[in-house]
């Protein structure tokens, strides 16, 4: 197979076939969930307030949310430049997102504006804290940047499962499994300055690190004793 043929194949996977094969496998899969949203008036109140929110994840605990979030829409994601990212582009795009390209390395100034604009349209920006490659749990500064620069609050969102697979990933990647009861719960907005300096940024970072560490110990913890999940 010549150079120029494998380019061909090699751009046909991961533009078409992967994309569709791993979007149809992630809808068959979240139709089962039994789904239970905590604390809505959080998301509802930052809406109301700021016309925008930030949502926020762990990589590890995304994958409920892809297909949950796409009812969220107008909504935006930040993804990098890559060839990966090229593919999540893909997926995002069949969801109905938008794809901000860019990331910390590349094209990060220019997605920054492109939030803020998509912000003040009344755009939700979606932000996975620590991906793609870790550390695991550790939010970096891109996080704080987004909701300096687009004026919306950073919103928490904590997914847990009862059931689940876990993958021997950087991060111990999470899936649920078919038919298992799933929390959606939204934390309380997270305004950040728009003028910090670097102490400061520093600061805030590790705080709302901290609170999303939190939150996930202890909606995790309620698989224990489930009569205490708040009703929706």
């Amino acid at each position: 197979m010549g150079r120029a043929l494998q380019e061909k194949f090699k751009d046909l996977l991961y533009q078409k076939i992967f994309p569709q094969a791993g979007l149809f496998l992630v809808k068959l899969i979240s139709a089962t969930y039994r789904l239970r949203m905590v604390d809505t008036d959080n998301e509802k109140d930052a809406l109301a307030e700021y016309g925008s929110v930030v949502y926020t994840s762990w990589h590890q605990r995304f994958f409920p949310g892809i297909t949950f979030f796409a009812s969220r829409k107008p909504i935006a994601i930040m993804i990098s430049q890559s060839r990966d990212g090229e593919m999540i582009a893909r997926v995002v795009d069949v969801l109905g997102w938008h794809a901000i390209r860019g990331s910390s390395t590349r094209g990060g100034k220019q997605a920054l504006k492109e939030a803020r604009m998509l912000a003040r349209k009344g755009y939700r920006i979606g932000h996975i804290v620590d991906g793609p490659q870790g550390p695991f749990g550790v939010i970096k500064p891109g996080l704080l940047a987004i909701s300096q620069f687009s004026g919306a609050p950073i919103l928490p969102v904590i997914t847990s499962a009862r059931r689940y697979w876990m993958f021997n990933s950087w991060d111990r990647f999470i899936v649920p499994k078919p038919f298992s009861h799933v929390i959606i719960r939204f934390g309380a907005p997270i305004f950040v300055p728009r003028h910090l300096d670097t102490d400061a940024f520093e600061a805030f970072r590790l705080d709302v690190e901290e609170k999303m560490r939190a939150l996930y110990q202890e909606t995790d913890a309620w698989w224990k004793s489930p009569e205490k999940i708040p009703a929706s």
